[in-house]
């Protein structure tokens, strides 16, 4: 029989019980608080770009008082 290639060599265990006198409910309990923790950060959300944001669809305020036309052409 041949040696397994890379591609077909089983996967490292997860985890690995170095106690031989683990019960199954211990396993079980750490194996529970293993996956409540998490394999590691979640992918980050995409950014939205600024121009399609939907605040920029929000008219801002418009100013009133001495000067207001002029300030209305501001940015």
């Amino acid at each position: 029989m041949a040696a397994p290639t890379p591609d077909e060599q089983p996967a490292r265990p997860a985890l690995r019980i170095l106690d031989a006198s683990a019960t199954p409910e211990e396993v079980a309990a750490v194996v529970a608080v293993l996956s409540a923790m998490g394999g590691g950060d979640a992918a980050p959300r995409p950014r939205r770009p600024e121009w399609s944001s939907p605040a920029r669809g929000v008219r801002r305020p418009l100013s009133h008082g001495p000067g207001a036309w002029r300030a209305s052409a501001l940015p």
